[in-house]
């Protein structure tokens, strides 16, 4: 591990929406002023909704301006003030339709500047396959055969351009295509069609399109003669909702890097999380996702330019423990998620017995990684990532108990083999029992690491099965998103589980014991787990006992 590219503090790092307490940004700032949460945190780890943002909270990015909704330059320098720093996100693979890159490449078509910024399916794909009659190259099997698609079919936005022209870009996640139905007048102004007919017409369009029926299939018995001019009509003004992926191999990208990554060291970071960077090299033949070598090809020319704004790298990636994917990305010079702590203690804790923990904690110091790890975060508890480290009837055995916990069970295209999480809170994961969030928290923050934490964590958050309600279809992960109202944050700063976390993070945060170069020592006995920390002649021990949930600090 390369230690110049850590410029970040070691000190625990908040995360949280930048409304996730009290509604604004602003409120967040106000509540660690309090003196319950006075020098608890180092850090701030602020999830992307704090840009100008559409969809997915956050993660489709029109641009990395502030969102003027949620947060404003002076929140930031207020947390500057206060000596935190920041975790951001910048999303390497994709950018929202909504940004002004492909709003310029749907007005100006071929002759936009940004024509060539996303990637053209056709171009990408020419020589490798045969043309379909819907306009699109359907790749031979041998150059997609083993790549990895987000979602049924392939990965296309069928894009209209100003010359009518339907044109496909690579669209990994999410898209919508939007139909704005024509009134009365519009479809006067489009056709020789008279004013009744035009309001029954107009009728039947909007009742269409309100139930997802798209503009070809819109049933016009008894007004065939205005099909045509209709549909052409609805495809020429319609709108989209999504995230298009980025071209890596245009200059432009790679300006609109740079502008990104100087922009968030602006702000106040000092660790940037690549979300999504294992999506953006692209080859034909090749995997879409961790394509090697380009994949370390890429992030290492963005580490370059990151570098020169002080900016520590956070690579986001989920692998099973046997792939040892954690292990290259440390090795090649990067902070890494320690996505397997937060299992593996539920594990430790349920079965009274630390020895996988400490097996794992022994090997973060022995390999040297550097981490960052959590407990709860914004996504679901990742438990497939234990693969390797549990067997699998251990693994089944902790998602059927949080899931019997008032869990959600997250799977990929329904295949439970390939990629789940379990949605749920961390507290609700531990049976909403208050010794073992503190157990728990205790542990974490002794663990190697940049300790990471989830603010319905801290407050001792329950599942919030009405939310997942009221999100609808694929609204899983709404039951850990609690937005908390500032009374809420009074209330809770009055139970004793709470101030006891702070107290923890307090001590994490300011002994002089807890550093990058520590030297760390993890021991076990029976059901008793112990690290010591030690920096030169400042050291400290935690003793944790499983089989109770008890622990000692000195």
């Amino acid at each position: 591990m390369n230690d110049n590219q850590i410029t970040c503090d070691i000190g625990p790092m908040l995360n949280a929406y930048p409304d996730s307490m009290g509604g604004k940004l602003k409120d967040t700032v106000s509540i660690l002023k309090k003196n319950e949460l006075k020098d608890v945190f180092k850090s701030f780890y602020i999830l992307p909704s704090i840009y100008n943002t559409d969809l997915d909270r956050g993660f489709s990015v029109i641009d990395y301006e502030l969102n003027r909704e949620l947060a404003d330059p002076r929140d930031l320098e207020a947390l500057g003030e206060m000596g935190i720093d920041l975790k951001l996100d910048f999303i390497l693979n994709h950018a929202s339709v909504l940004s002004p890159q492909f709003r310029d490449l749907v007005k100006n078509g071929e002759k936009s500047e940004y024509a060539d910024f996303f990637i053209n399916w056709n171009k990408f794909w020419e020589g490798c396959g045969e043309m379909t009659d819907e306009g699109y190259i359907k790749p031979e099997d041998k150059y997609i055969k083993d790549m990895f698609f987000r979602k049924p079919g392939l990965p296309i936005l069928m894009v209209r351009m100003p010359d009518g022209k339907d044109v496909p870009y690579w669209n990994t996640f999410y898209q919508e295509i939007r139909y704005k139905a024509p009134d009365t007048i519009d479809l006067m102004d489009i056709s020789d069609i008279q004013y009744t007919e035009a309001e029954r017409l107009s009728y039947i369009i909007t009742d269409a399109l309100s139930h997802g029926i798209k503009p070809r299939d819109i049933d016009f018995t008894g007004y065939e003669k205005y099909r045509d001019a209709v549909v052409e009509y609805l495809e020429a003004h319609r709108q989209y909702l999504g995230q298009m992926d980025l071209n890596i191999r245009s200059e432009l990208v790679w300006e609109y890097y740079r502008n990104t990554l100087k922009q968030l060291n602006k702000y106040g970071a000092k660790i940037v999380r690549l979300d999504a960077f294992a999506y953006a090299p692209k080859t034909p033949g090749k995997k879409n996702f961790l394509n090697e070598p380009d994949t370390w090809n890429v992030l290492e020319r963005v580490k370059d330019i990151a570098s020169g704004y002080g900016l520590s790298l956070l690579p986001e990636i989920h692998a099973a423990y046997s792939e040892k994917i954690y292990e290259t990305v440390s090795d090649k010079g990067y902070i890494t998620y320690d996505f397997f702590l937060p299992g593996l203690l539920i594990h430790a804790i349920e079965k009274h017995s630390p020895c996988a923990l400490a097996d794992w904690a022994n090997e973060i110091i022995d390999k040297d990684l550097h981490v960052v790890n959590m407990l709860g975060c914004h996504d679901g508890i990742p438990l497939l990532d234990l693969k390797g480290i549990l067997n699998e009837d251990e693994i089944k055995e902790l998602i059927d108990l949080i899931v019997s916990r008032g869990g959600y069970v997250k799977d990929l295209h329904g295949q439970k083999n390939m990629y789940y999480q379990v949605n749920a809170t961390y507290y609700s994961a531990l049976g909403e029992d208050d010794r073992k969030l503190l157990f728990a928290r205790a542990v974490q923050l002794f663990m190697p690491g940049k300790p990471q934490i989830w603010y319905l964590d801290l407050f001792a958050g329950r599942n919030d099965h009405d939310a997942v309600k009221r999100a609808g279809a694929g609204g899983h992960k709404e039951i850990n998103r609690t937005n908390l109202t500032m009374e809420q944050i009074d209330e809770a700063l009055k139970k004793d589980v709470v101030l006891k976390q702070a107290e923890l993070l307090r001590l994490r945060n300011t002994h002089p014991a807890f550093t990058w170069d520590s030297k760390i020592t993890v021991t076990t006995e029976e059901s008793i787990l112990s690290f010591t920390w030690k920096n030169g002649e400042h050291s400290i021990t935690l003793k944790a006992d499983f089989s109770d949930y008890t622990y000692t600090i000195f």
